[in-house]
């Protein structure tokens, strides 16, 4: 069988900010349908790959592609356009409503379409359709959470980047976004989910680990789990 089509790549990624070096040759991939975590600690360099790999920051030396198409130089709103969707940290705009937010998240899809898509989405995420009209920053955290995640899927994308989708979240609520995202993952959604949580190793095809700003691993989570120094480091000593 003919091996997945890699929706995203990034290879040798050199870059940082001023002259303090953050990335070191850093590298991913995610194939069509695949959802690929990347794992490591606070510092490790995890935002800063990601805002390379969605355009937000240049890189010093290496390349991205989108499909076949080396997207190194092209801007962020072009990379959306051609699928790719982000969701930051924060992920929503506080003084927006929630109606406003998912606008924003389909901005560059026609308006018939994105519709129907805010609709579709409102049926994911009742909680938020019966608030459309309330201001993101009036939500619970686990409720902008989701807002985040509806508002990053209005465009209907192939690619769905994520950077530490946990933050600041209950553990309940951690296990409530892991259920969302594994609703999109059965759909075929692909998607780059930047943790430090190992809960969300529960949505990976594959694990990338990110140390220094060196990609460190590279395999499945049974073999991540099975190496011993790993598994010390990011599921402890039992």
């Amino acid at each position: 069988m003919a091996e997945a089509a890699r929706v995203v790549s990034a290879a040798g990624i050199e870059t940082g900010y001023g002259r303090v070096q953050v990335l070191w040759g850093a590298g991913l991939d995610v194939k069509a349908k695949e959802s690929v975590v990347l794992l490591g600690a606070n510092g490790a360099g995890k935002t800063t790959l990601l805002k390379v790999i969605v355009g937000l920051m240049p890189a010093w030396k290496g390349s991205v592609r989108l499909g076949p198409d080396d997207v190194t130089g092209w801007r962020t709103d072009k990379r959306v356009r051609r699928g790719m969707a982000y969701m930051s940290e924060i992920g929503v705009f506080p003084g927006l409503s929630i109606n406003e937010n998912l606008r924003v998240g389909g901005q560059f899809i026609e308006k018939a379409a994105l519709k129907r898509r805010m609709e579709e989405l409102y049926g994911y995420f009742p909680d938020l359709a019966h608030r459309r009209g309330a201001l993101a920053g009036s939500l619970s955290g686990g409720q902008r959470k989701m807002l985040g995640i509806a508002k990053a899927l209005a465009s209907s994308p192939t690619l769905l980047v994520m950077d530490e989708p946990s933050a600041g979240l209950s553990p309940l609520f951690v296990t409530q976004v892991i259920g969302v995202l594994s609703r999109f993952r059965e759909s075929g959604l692909a998607m780059l989910i930047a943790e430090q949580n190992v809960a969300f190793l529960d949505l990976a095809d594959r694990v990338f680990t990110l140390d220094g700003g060196r990609v460190r691993f590279e395999g499945s989570v049974a073999e991540l789990q099975a190496d011993d120094s790993l598994h010390r480091t990011y599921f402890g000593l039992a």
